[in-house]
């Protein structure tokens, strides 16, 4: 026990006597202990120039030049040192101090190294300053003449190489030199001519000047008063970097002060060398030249460019096998990208987008409110940096774009209470954090205040004519206004008529809201179009409504309502024959009006047309029952479900603008189906063909012959026969003239007949080609019977 604390007593007076000012602690003395009692030689021991060459290594790769620079001096010192009282061991010694040192990085919390220490081989601990004395044995003729050999150089040369080596520093702060000056002529520094020195030094100082050229290209452009956040922060850390590189110069302007005497005995004395050469001076200048010409090509990269395309340049630069390349770079980036991130975090917190030079990637636009989310933003992706991906850019657009959406067109300006303020690890965490909040109030706003869903419904139900009775009413009570011609039809008299319809059905009981924005839209028409071409509903919608249900939106639901509205009226108008041509009706007048010939005649002709219209209305029955129910239902189901998963107001768009799509796309309103859509039209035109032709039919059959109807016959069309003129010629000419007019029927109905058939036919063989339109193909020919036939 005595023995430990005798080491320990020991150790703390070789503590102290290094470190006189400090009182050592436990964890010094401890640490002490453990070195002393360490055997830290290894098998093979690398001589001493290498352990010195290893260590000053590690201060350039750490950028510890200067210290690099101050070790190498203190080392040549110590080497030198020899004689009674110098330190014998040289290289253990160096060993030690490297072995400690690596100690010290993989345990950082060990005790720290007290200035004296570090001072240990300062000049105040090596007498005569450290210095070797090179001096010639006087006995050794074999030994050169240093001293002569400096004379000689000295006489041979105009310029000592210490004068050209301050020249060179001088040079590489981009100042000329006594001997040493920048030709404007051929853009270079060039050591004047008339001086005379070797042909190696000559080459060693223009190789040297490089650095100077390339530090008043760089200087310049930080002198530059140059616009932007973004080329300030870049002036500004080209400016550090040129900061260090000035300690650097100013650390080996003081070396080269330091002379080293080449000769010294008895009384003979020559004048003293400077300590930094131009070799040496060489050696040190690598590194700062390797990166003061790669802040010389970033500075022309950047040349003309602001904002995030210098961000991008020197992302892209980064991207450097080189370690010491790539880390200026790193250091550059990460100060040049400062705006940017904080240009992001304003526009992704506070939606706030103050740009006055046009640097950030996002560029606003002046729109009206209801354009505000499709055109207001944009992406610039020229000053988009090559370090944020596309598709972070775009969330980054969403999220600012989503608060000023809500700030403008909802007039909602607490966005702000729900961000979060706190710092962001990383842009991808910031921007995730601020979309899930602020998309996730957008999308509550638009569903919860503004309705979206109840809107879409009303739409569903009246623009889509989905509210049947609503349907069924209006369609009966404008009918007979829309067959007049358009422009003979008052728009205000059909809102009346709009408005009945609505209090006369189910759709009276809907929020007044939505029975509010129903509205009637009449269409630019020509000269002979009637009220059914240019009848439309229509409904109002306002901010922020309107960024989903755009112009061409709602333009989209006039067509589909114009193509429905369609099918509606050929099957009123199918329906309506069939009320003339029921079976009750046939047997009240044939016999009672007509001779039995001519009833018979009618009893055919009537058969016929009952086979005509079967076969239509169930083309027109099966083609409302797909649209309505396989069609509209069906997408209707997929776009609620849709509805529910959104998270964002894009999605919302998205989802809604492929509901449409598929709408138009199913009706054959699409653009692969113009042929399909052109032959249902002309479907439609032979349907109102055959009804025109029942019509007549019926009012052959259904004829009175009082004088009462037969004024009313007179206004029926030409191709009528007027029947009280028949019947007074007797039951013969009544014969022969029902006979021709009943053949004339028949012939239409057989032309109809062909003609539809043949339009059906090829209306069925182009559905195969559409594989959406598998199911309306199935229920128009699910007896394959047409596909056979052709």
């Amino acid at each position: 026990m005595e023995s430990d604390h005798r080491v320990g007593d020991l150790v703390r007076q070789l503590l102290h006597h290094l470190q006189p000012n400090t009182n050592p602690n436990p964890e010094d003395i401890n640490y002490a202990i453990r070195i002393l009692s360490s055997r830290m030689t290894p098998s093979t021991l690398a001589d001493e120039p290498t352990i010195a060459n290893s260590i000053k290594t590690r201060l350039a790769k750490q950028d510890k030049l200067s210290d690099a620079l101050t070790f190498t001096d203190l080392y040549s010192r110590f080497a030198s040192k020899s004689g009674p009282g110098s330190v014998i061991n040289k290289q253990a010694v160096l060993y030690l101090l490297k072995i400690i040192s690596d100690d010290r990085i993989t345990n950082p919390k060990l005790p720290s190294i007290g200035p004296e220490i570090r001072d240990w081989f300062s000049s105040n601990r090596l007498k005569n300053g450290g210095i070797l004395n090179i001096v010639r044995n006087p006995n050794d003729t074999n030994n050169v003449d240093f001293g002569g050999f400096a004379r000689l150089v000295l006489e041979e040369n105009d310029v000592s190489e210490n004068e050209l080596v301050s020249d060179v520093l001088s040079v590489c702060q981009g100042i000329d030199g006594r001997y040493v000056k920048f030709d404007d002529n051929i853009d270079s520094f060039v050591l004047l001519k008339s001086i005379k020195v070797p042909r190696g030094s000559r080459i060693m100082v223009h190789k040297l000047c490089e650095l100077g050229w390339l530090f008043r290209k760089v200087d310049r452009h930080v002198c530059d008063n140059m616009s932007g956040l973004v080329a300030k922060s870049f002036r500004v850390a080209l400016q550090d970097e040129l900061v260090e590189y000035h300690k650097l110069l100013k650390v080996l302007r003081s070396q080269s002060l330091n002379p080293i005497p080449l000769l010294g005995f008895g009384s003979e004395s020559v004048s003293s060398k400077g300590y930094l050469s131009l070799r040496r001076l060489a050696v040190w200048l690598v590194e700062p030249t390797v990166k003061m010409r790669r802040m010389a090509v970033i500075v022309d990269s950047c040349k003309n460019l602001k904002g995030g395309e210098i961000a991008g340049t020197i992302h892209l630069h980064a991207q450097h096998g080189d370690r010491l390349s790539h880390d200026l770079m790193k250091r550059l980036l990460f100060k040049v990208s400062s705006p940017v991130y904080e240009m992001v975090r304003r526009w992704v917190i506070e939606g706030d987008l103050q740009d006055l030079h046009s640097e950030f990637f996002i560029s606003e636009q002046s729109v009206e409110r209801e354009y505000l989310w499709r055109d207001g933003y944009r992406i610039n992706y020229r000053m988009l940096p090559s370090f944020i991906p596309k598709s972070l850019a775009n969330r980054i657009l969403r999220t600012g774009k989503s608060i000023n959406f809500l700030k403008v067109c909802c007039s909602d300006h607490s966005t702000t209470d729900l961000t979060n303020h706190g710092e962001a690890n990383a842009l991808e965490s910031l921007v995730a954090e601020a979309e899930k909040r602020i998309d996730k109030h957008l999308m509550h706003t638009i569903f919860t205040r503004y309705k979206f869903k109840d809107h879409c419904l009303a739409i569903k139900r009246y623009i889509l004519l989905g509210q049947g009775d609503f349907v069924q009413y209006l369609m009966e009570i404008v009918g007979p206004v829309l067959s007049e011609p358009a422009k003979t039809i008052s728009k205000i008299h059909l809102s009346g008529l709009l408005e009945k319809a609505i209090l006369s059905s189910g759709a009276q009981y809907d929020d007044r809201d939505v029975l509010d924005r129903l509205k009637v839209k009449m269409m630019p028409h020509r000269g002979n179009d009637t009220g059914w071409d240019v009848f439309r509903l229509d409904y109002a919608v306002q901010v922020p409504l309107n960024t989903v249900f755009t112009e061409s939106i709602m333009s989209s639901y006039l067509k589909i309502f114009s193509f429905l509205w369609k099918i509606r009226r050929v099957e009123y108008s199918i329906l309506g024959a069939w009320k003339t041509m029921k079976p009750n009706v046939i047997g009240s007048h044939v016999f009672t009006k007509f001779p039995k010939a001519v009833g018979s005649q009618i009893i055919l002709t009537s058969r016929k047309c009952h086979v005509i219209w079967d076969e239509m209305n169930n083309f027109v029955m099966n083609l409302q029952s797909y649209v309505m129910f396989e069609v509209l239902e069906v997408t209707w189901s997929t776009f609620c479900d849709e509805m529910e998963a959104v998270k964002d107001l894009d999605d919302l768009i998205a989802a809604h603008e492929k509901y449409l799509a598929t709408i138009i796309e199913k009706s054959l309103l699409g653009e692969n189906s113009e042929n399909l859509y052109k032959n249902l039209l002309k479907l439609f035109d032979v349907i109102s063909q055959f009804t025109s032709v029942a019509d007549r039919l019926y009012e052959f059959r259904t004829r009175n012959t009082t004088t009462s109807e037969t004024k009313k016959t007179k206004t029926s069309k030409s191709k009528d026969l007027e029947t009280d003129s028949w019947l007074k010629d007797g039951r013969k000419a009544v014969t022969q003239r029902a006979t021709e007019f009943l053949n004339i029927v028949g012939q239409d109905l057989d032309a109809v007949s062909k003609e539809y058939s043949s339009v059906l036919k090829g209306f069925i063989t182009q559905l195969p080609k559409h594989v959406d339109l598998k199911f309306l193909m199935f229920r128009l020919d699910f007896t394959e019977f047409y596909r056979l036939a052709t």
